[in-house]
């Protein structure tokens, strides 16, 4: 009789940020070190083209439950759609736990930080559950403290006096930098937040997608917190190839775009996008073209269609509903047909960035993209939007110092004078070749941290023995 294969059920929340560093991180168990996966996967509504995509696309080993749609009225926030979407699938989460537990060896149960009600479920079967924190490790330590802040301030805290000074990290953090859901104490998202940090001492263990030459100080700091849970470094996991995700049509979107750059200077194109779930305002937009054009800069852009009333406006469907061509200025594309290439919804991003050509990246600061930067060495602009991605850039222009950010104005705009002014500055000026040498330093310490006797590899080889070995 064939030997039970240990098995591991991993369940992130909705939206492809969630789902990606999963996805990798249950590749690297299964080709590694044996093990096989089952996804549970919550939806909010039918799975997008790009969800069902990556599921399709699993290796052998890596198995999937689309588990039963759950539905929203159309103006509740995305975390809390988040957080609903986990709840309103417990019941469905136990079935898919009976059989997992009856018919694999199941040592361990894998979620992001919005699932931690599921440690719930993973209790009644007798099974471990680890937290899967998908950003840095600075923000797991300004969760970890919030529930204290949340104690002791009265202000909302982008109104606070004093910045924030946390453990291990040298630059003081400003209220305004604060992820989203931080931002308003009156808003359910804040109190989920706090209940969810709350939940985090219930986890057997945490893993982190960075690795420790990125964040030293903070990591050390948290090892060494009594309150803390076990810290797990395993990063940078990324995709090492685009996933065909996303549109039909997308593989002639990935040859355009590898086509072009194929036929530009070596580090002479600034590619241009927003992620996954990144939307700009109609004004940002235009100010954007505008600003690229007057940069003079060869670039890619991955433009979506505008959405006014939410940065996170195509979180959950990386396609933009209308072309989104319609909103650029008028004559903008005969204008720069010389200068760039621009593509609707979607291009082949960790091509992009490993092609030779790529020589800087105007980026939202989510995570993925960030440590997709990071071992393809290109230097960034910090452009965040939402979620945490203002700490992120906190992160990438003050301590790292691998990335420019453009000012904003009291509304929020960044005028395009200023985006032709960063781009200049990063693409050739004095702060882009010091940037430029820091970025090639952390790609270095990168690769060495995923390779063998790395780091962030030894650490997920004592954490898959210690599941192998459990009673």
């Amino acid at each position: 009789m064939a030997q039970v294969k240990h098995h591991v059920a991993c369940m992130p929340s909705p939206g492809m940020g969630h789902l990606i560093p999963h996805v990798e991180l249950a590749k690297q168990l299964v080709l590694r070190h044996d093990i096989s996966v089952t996804f549970l996967v919550p939806t909010i509504g039918p799975p997008s083209k790009a969800i069902t995509s990556v599921l399709q696309g699993l290796p052998e080993h890596i198995n999937h439950v689309l588990l039963p749609p759950v539905n929203f009225e159309e103006d509740v926030k995305a975390e809390i759609q988040i957080v609903l979407a986990i709840k309103r699938s417990l019941s469905s989460v136990r079935d898919v736990f009976k059989s997992l537990v009856a018919s694999t060896h199941l040592m361990a149960l894998v979620v992001d930080p919005f699932g931690t009600d599921v440690f719930d479920v993973a209790r009644e079967f007798y099974v471990p559950s680890y937290l899967y924190f998908l950003t840095n490790a600075l923000s797991l330590s300004l969760l970890h403290y919030m529930p204290k802040l949340d104690e002791v301030i009265s202000c909302e805290v982008r109104d606070m006096e004093q910045p924030l000074k946390l453990p291990g990290f040298t630059i003081p953090i400003h209220g305004r930098d604060f992820p989203d859901p931080l931002q308003d104490r009156k808003n359910d998202a804040y109190r989920f937040m706090i209940q969810i940090r709350k939940r985090y001492s219930l986890a057997d263990g945490i893993l982190i997608n960075t690795f420790m030459e990125l964040e030293p100080g903070v990591i050390k700091a948290l090892q060494e917190e009594p309150s803390m849970r076990s810290i797990y470094p395993i990063g940078p996991i990324i995709r090492t190839v685009s996933d065909g995700e996303l549109v039909d049509g997308s593989e002639s979107h990935q040859c355009m775009c590898i086509r072009w750059l194929d036929n530009q200077a070596s580090g002479s194109v600034l590619f241009v996008s927003f992620g996954s779930g990144g939307t700009l305002s109609y004004d940002q937009l235009e100010e954007l073209a505008l600003g690229l054009e007057l940069s003079e800069q060869q670039f890619l852009w991955v433009v979506k269609s505008p959405d006014d009333k939410s940065a996170s406006g195509s979180f959950f469907d990386v396609h933009s509903k209308t072309d989104p061509f319609g909103f650029l200025p008028t004559g903008f594309l005969d204008r720069t047909k010389e200068q760039g290439l621009v593509v609707p919804s979607w291009a082949p991003q960790v091509e992009v960035l490993g092609h030779p050509s790529t020589g800087g990246f105007l980026t939202h600061c989510g995570w993925n993209s960030t440590l997709e930067s990071i071992v393809h060495g290109v230097p960034l602009i910090a452009w965040p939007l939402y979620a945490e991605q203002r700490l992120n850039a906190v992160i990438l222009s003050e301590d790292l110092n691998v990335a420019l950010r453009p000012p904003e104005y009291e509304n929020g705009l960044i005028r395009r004078e200023e985006i032709a002014k960063v781009i200049k500055g990063l693409m050739h000026g004095e702060d882009g070749v010091i940037i430029r040498d820091r970025m090639n330093r952390l790609k270095d310490a990168a690769a060495a941290a995923v390779s063998d006797g790395g780091s962030s590899t030894k650490t997920l080889s004592q954490l898959v023995h210690k599941w192998k070995n459990q009673n």
